[in-house]
């Protein structure tokens, strides 16, 4: 989310010019180029002209002191403003009721309400150490019903039966009934979406909510449809009490609109972004860290967050003490490191977390596509394990039952081969002496102009 806006902005804000003190006239240029991007990310209107407001009247007049440039003072004062409207801190779900603490989830149809209660479910199971049961009051479609079971035994959540001869508020209350005999924390409850927003609809949910009282009515959303999700959010405002919503999608939309339009027109807070299909897929929102992002500054803290939860431990230090012990790094290890990066959101999910890699270059953006590591992944899936271990003995013949089998082309196993040689060389050098800064040294031979390298990393590491 947010690639064209943090691409326009990132050059945009590189281009104020003016010294010792910002003044209408030298931010005058930069803040119509915020406007447009804004604009084009398709930010609601009243947010664009408050926002821009805010910005000038906070720059105005604003001294920069000797160790900054007018930019880095700017950028400041943007990045504040841009955590200010999507709410300036992360707001969790409020659990403290006596339990079950129930949350309704409403949303239109298609908005990916269901898939979320079962991320929801991970995401309080995982991380919050809660024992969740989910029920779906959608009498509908029957298969909404299903589809919510057999995603709560994916997620390993008890779910509690509904049947669309029953009415929503009667499922709802025996499924309290049962939440409160078994000792459950957190009862989530899936409800009716529609096609769009009609009073029918809405006088149901009113209906059941007032009837269970949630704890939480968080709304789902797609980002896909812009700042109308913003405008969709507040209808359902105006009939419901929500008290948060979830932005779904956000790994499919790169304008982000709605993220910088829904707090301002709903004044309710985001409290997740669904990130991805996974169930896994599902990220606290914090405004400072999305901000940070926009701006092209990275999210190391959400790295660090992500690398806790996803990442192997046992494998990661497996690994690490093979390294350090000098054993040979073969392909198999190449392919775990690959895996993992996946689990992780994929090359350019970890990009768009590091500091600095907003100003990367689109070719080089380019050279870093995700397809490349699922190549990758699908060649070394292809070799047998004397393969894996003994690359050298890949020859003509071997090379073609690979390519064959990964539906790839031959110089496709040998660029593999030869990122594969380099990664093993830089290994070797991490487990001698003084290992880390020798391969750091390797590592900025190949990163390509502009990130600090020669430029042999396109054609190396991920070269096409």
């Amino acid at each position: 989310m947010f690639e064209n806006l943090s691409d326009r902005l990132t050059k945009t804000l590189k281009n104020i010019s003016g010294r010792g003190r910002l003044t209408e006239d030298n931010i005058k240029d930069t803040l119509r180029e915020v406007r447009m991007a804004l604009l084009e990310a398709d930010v609601a209107l009243p947010v664009v002209r408050e926002f821009i407001s805010k910005v000038k009247e906070r720059a105005v007049g604003q001294d920069v002191s000797k160790s900054l440039t007018p930019g880095q003072v700017f950028v400041k004062i943007v990045q504040t403003e841009l955590e200010s409207a999507m709410g300036e801190v992360n707001e969790g779900l409020n659990l403290k009721a006596a339990p079950p603490a129930v949350i309704l989830m409403a949303g239109l149809q298609g908005a990916g309400k269901t898939t979320s209660v079962a991320k929801l479910s991970k995401f309080l199971t995982t991380r919050e150490k809660k024992k969740v049961l989910v029920v779906s009051a959608d009498v509908y479609r029957p298969a909404a019903i299903k589809q919510l079971e057999t995603l709560a035994q994916e997620v390993n959540v008890e779910f509690f039966p509904s049947d669309i001869k029953q009415k929503p508020i009667d499922i709802v209350n025996g499924a309290i009934d049962h939440a409160k005999k078994q000792f459950f924390d957190v009862l989530i409850v899936d409800t009716a979406g529609r096609l769009h927003v009609d009073d029918s609809m809405m006088d149901e949910i009113k209906q059941l909510h007032a009837a269970i009282k949630p704890v939480e009515t968080l709304f789902t959303v797609d980002a896909m449809t812009g700042q109308d999700a913003a405008n969709t959010a507040k209808a359902f405002n105006d009939a419901l009490p929500l008290t948060g919503v979830i932005l779904t999608k956000t790994d499919g939309d790169a304008r982000g609109g709605a993220a910088l339009s829904i707090r301002h027109i709903t004044g309710k807070p985001i409290k997740f972004l669904g990130v991805g299909e996974k169930t896994d897929a599902l990220e606290a929102f914090h405004p400072d860290r999305v901000a940070s992002r926009i701006l092209g500054m990275g999210d190391v803290l959400s790295l660090i967050e992500e690398v806790e939860q996803k990442v192997d431990k046992e494998k990661a230090a497996k690994f690490a003490n093979k390294v350090k012990s000098g054993k040979s790094f073969d392909l198999e290890d190449f392919r775990e490191q690959l895996v993992q990066m996946k689990n992780m959101g994929g090359m350019m999910g970890l990009i768009d977390k590091l500091p600095g890699m907003g100003n990367m270059s689109d070719q080089i953006k380019g050279q870093m596509d995700d397809k490349l590591t699922v190549r990758m992944e699908a060649i070394i899936n292809s070799m047998t394990p004397a393969e894996r271990q003994r690359p050298e003995i890949i020859k003509g013949s071997r090379k073609r039952r690979i390519a064959a089998g990964s539906g790839t082309q031959i110089q496709d196993v040998n660029k593999l081969i030869k990122q594969f040689t380099q990664m093993q060389k830089m290994m070797k050098k991490m487990s001698g002496k003084g290992g880390m800064q020798k391969m750091m040294r390797g590592m900025k031979g190949m990163l390509p102009p502009g990130m600090g390298g020669g430029g042999g990393f396109g054609g190396g590491m991920f070269g096409r």
